[in-house]
């Protein structure tokens, strides 16, 4: 029996452009082209998930423009508005290290250094300085707080990353 791959979201399907079926594309990706480096895509729209090819691509003022295979009018192409573009996890390069995708720090415990659990991972937030972990507080925190804004800036706030018990370690008060 095979299980489904597991997957991960890499960018929408904007708006149409132009009336021969090419599309926006807002990438995820730390380099914007690099979404067209993956192969093979997928979309979700409204639950359903489809297999795509990407026929074309080339960038278009400050964004991405897509042509996909068997896309051959506006028509077609505004089907498609809003879809999220996911790929299979397998294909995402290997970090150093000392990088992590955000999806793997997504659940992980966190603790600070003088040991008080501050909660778990919700989600990470991009800013312009740096990501920041919004990490939501147990249900009984000492100090009342739901959850907490924590820069993830290694060996400054985040100590230690460690993957296996899925628990990071931060030098940040407990009661901010």
């Amino acid at each position: 029996m095979n299980t489904p791959a597991e997957t991960v979201v890499v960018g929408q399907l904007g708006a149409v452009y132009g009336v021969k079926g090419w599309i926006k594309v807002q990438s995820y990706t730390d380099d914007p082209e690099a979404i067209f480096e993956y192969s093979p895509w997928q979309i979700i729209k409204q639950g359903k998930t489809q297999p795509v090819q990407v026929e074309e691509w080339r960038r278009h003022n400050k964004g991405l423009i897509a042509k996909l295979a068997g896309v051959e009018d506006r028509d077609q192409a505004h089907v498609l508005t809003g879809a999220e573009i996911i790929i299979d996890v397998e294909l995402l390069p290997e970090l150093p290290e000392d990088e992590f995708y955000w999806r793997d720090l997504i659940g992980m415990a966190v603790v600070n250094t003088d040991g008080y659990n501050m909660g778990v991972v919700d989600q990470i937030m991009a800013t312009a300085s740096n990501d920041v972990m919004v990490v939501k507080a147990n249900s009984n925190d000492a100090f009342g707080r739901s959850e907490r804004l924590i820069p993830f800036i290694q060996s400054q706030y985040v100590q230690e990353v460690d993957k296996e018990n899925k628990r990071i370690v931060v030098d940040w008060p407990s009661d901010f």
